[in-house]
């Protein structure tokens, strides 16, 4: 299968030319042994280019139009998909799919984005970005996830919220809220996976969750780097920086405790090897569902509570203790983190 390459696998995708023109020529043991070292040379370049990936290099694999979707993973990890359709309330909403499932046996109630593949089918799904009955559809499959006590698993892979007049006129901002509000209640486990791009309140949305895991090469954001750019320089050429400046890879989240695991990919973004992606995702998901199969209710909700509540902490004892200064004498005092050459806390 011919993968479409980003700017800066250029390299990769010459030698990758090389090897299909040569599986074209008839096959011979020296044909055999350079296709060999065509892999091995392909392999060698994408860990240099793969280990030193930029921010904003980062945003565009997350976005590779060949990078598994939710009906992807479900595919490869789920069996008995059981697919439903609507919010009861409008119609249904294509960018979000939602349904029944069995995860290495047990059952499981899947909501996540569907992006769509091709131009038909991306439009039908409208690229990912949801409207407010998408997520009144998502909530309707937790609480139904709730009533039959299964686990809900949630795939994040969303440029936004859809901003149409169409979806302000439905209530896109309350469907949001509401979802926000009853996600933190609910009395079932909650595993989220960020498998693409996670942005902005679109994102949120869905992304309530005891245990949130995040693809190596995805991204979350409150908001994408374009927007931002636009916002604070009032130029979206400026894009690398805001991405840089929003701190939105897997590494970050972590440090900040925004996530709380990091799922491997395949070498080369899990585009190049989407089963063995799924494969990782599925070890994943048993994991950290076998780890919360025997929490109770009660110890669920407390847990999922201090979680959010502790979001954002880092470096919040540094300001603290500076506007603590401030008031007291009315001079800021010198501290480690305004030495200077030292990283602003953010």
């Amino acid at each position: 299968m011919s993968l479409k390459s980003l700017d800066f696998e250029e390299p990769i995708s010459i030698v990758l030319k090389r090897i299909e023109l040569l599986k074209l020529r008839p096959r011979t043991s020296e044909r055999h042994e350079e296709l060999q070292q065509l892999r091995r040379e392909v392999e060698t370049l994408r860990k240099k280019i793969y280990s030193n990936l930029s921010p904003w290099q980062q945003v565009l694999v997350a976005r590779h139009p060949e990078r598994p979707h939710t009906l992807d993973y479900v595919e490869q990890i789920f069996s008995e998909f059981t697919e439903f359709y609507g919010d009861r309330r409008f119609g249904d909403d294509p960018a979000i799919v939602c349904g029944l499932a069995y995860l290495a046996g047990d059952p499981v109630v899947i909501v996540g984005h569907q992006k769509g593949r091709g131009t038909r089918e991306s439009i039908r799904r409208n690229f990912g970005y949801a409207r407010p009955e998408g997520y009144r559809k998502a909530l309707r499959a937790m609480r139904l996830a709730e009533k039959f006590k299964r686990p809900v698993v949630v795939f994040v892979d969303t440029p936004a919220a859809y901003p149409g007049l169409d979806a302000e006129e439905r209530g896109v901002a309350e469907a949001i809220a509401t979802n926000l509000r009853e996600m933190s209640m609910l009395r079932v486990p909650i595993v989220v996976v960020i498998s693409g791009e996670g942005g902005s309140g679109g994102a949120l949305g869905v992304a309530v969750g005891d245990r949130i895991l995040i693809q190596e090469h995805s991204i979350y954001s409150v908001i994408p780097p374009e927007g931002c750019a636009a916002i604070l320089w009032r130029d979206p050429e400026k894009k690398m920086s805001a991405a840089e400046a929003l701190r939105i890879t897997a590494d970050d989240l972590l440090e900040f405790k925004v996530v709380d695991e990091i799922i491997p990919e395949p070498l080369g973004g899990a585009h190049v090897d989407p089963k063995a992606a799924a494969e990782q995702v599925k070890s994943s998901l048993i994991e950290n569902l076998r780890a919360m199969s025997q929490t109770t209710v009660a110890d669920l909700l407390t847990a999922r509570y201090e979680k959010y509540r502790r979001m954002g902490d880092v470096g919040l004892a540094t300001r603290t203790t500076v506007s603590s200064q401030i008031l007291e004498t009315g001079i800021e005092k010198p501290s480690a983190t305004k030495r200077e050459g030292s990283k602003p806390v953010r």
